[in-house]
């Protein structure tokens, strides 16, 4: 289970996107992608999920910032997908419950192999500062579709769309590091019945 790293670049006609990824990292996070809003939470996944993160993105902003939200969840997808490798060893599911004041979101992760993402987060506005609310779910889809990962996601209650959003971020990085982290009685071992994931 050494050298859980990853680097991967994605270069479109909209966006050319470039995350580095450690797995066994200690939370150090270093972010230039012109969404600062996305860079407060990808630090929450950084910082929660015990995991080094570098993104630098250059996208077109100017228009807004979907097409960067979506690559950037797509390319951090393709670097966890590469950083865990056959996935022998790890833990493969994960959970979290947390709050923030008033809010409450719970995130349950699989390592399947097979995506699929159940979102529901009802925000109590649209937007947070400039971020458009509805790219989370954008981020969260390009994720689950390159790193073939199964994603449930519920904010259960919320009353300030801030903490909704920051909840949802922060248990989604405590159960990606409980679904990583190598489990010391599979070691070597694929933790499925199929052989593979």
């Amino acid at each position: 289970m050494s050298n859980r790293k990853a680097t991967v670049s994605r270069d479109t006609l909209e966006t050319r996107i470039t995350v580095e990824v450690n797995l066994d990292g200690s939370g150090q996070a270093s972010f230039d992608t012109g969404v600062p809003f996305l860079e407060h939470m990808l630090e929450q996944i950084a910082r929660h999920g015990l995991l080094d993160l570098t993104v630098e993105a250059k996208g077109d902003t100017h228009i807004d910032d979907h097409h960067t939200v979506e690559d950037i969840g797509i390319t951090l997808g393709q670097a966890v997908k590469a950083a865990l490798g056959d996935k022998k060893g790890i833990r493969r599911y994960g959970h979290a419950y947390v709050p923030l004041d008033e809010a409450l979101s719970r995130v349950v992760i699989d390592f399947s192999g097979r995506p699929g993402l159940e979102m529901n987060v009802d925000y109590t506005r649209a937007r947070v500062g400039n971020f458009d609310l509805d790219l989370s779910y954008e981020f969260f889809q390009g994720f689950v579709n390159h790193a073939g990962v199964t994603l449930h996601i519920d904010n259960l209650r919320g009353a300030n769309a801030h903490h909704q959003i920051e909840t949802v971020f922060k248990a989604f990085g405590r159960a990606f590091r409980m679904a990583a982290e190598p489990d010391p009685r599979m070691t070597g071992v694929m933790p499925s019945t199929k052989g593979t994931l």
